[in-house]
């Protein structure tokens, strides 16, 4: 019969289909996501400059400041 069964190519023909079938789906998902990451970028930039600067530094020493080892060890 060969390498393939049928159904080893029916699946091949399937995932042909779904990536280069039509109106060019993989680059509207494409697109779609790059808007998306866009936009995210946009936001965090803006949540970024919303931020008063001295809090920005107190959340930074509070993640450089170990916390004090409180178990006892015997």
């Amino acid at each position: 019969m060969g390498a393939f069964s049928i159904w080893h190519w029916l699946i091949v023909l399937v995932v042909v289909l779904v990536l280069f079938g039509g109106k060019g789906k993989i680059s509207s998902l494409m697109g779609d996501f790059g808007k998306g990451l866009k936009s995210f970028k946009k936001n965090m930039k803006e949540e970024g400059e919303k931020m008063p600067p001295d809090s920005t530094q107190a959340i930074e020493s509070e993640a450089i400041t170990p916390e004090k080892d409180t178990t006892s060890r015997s």
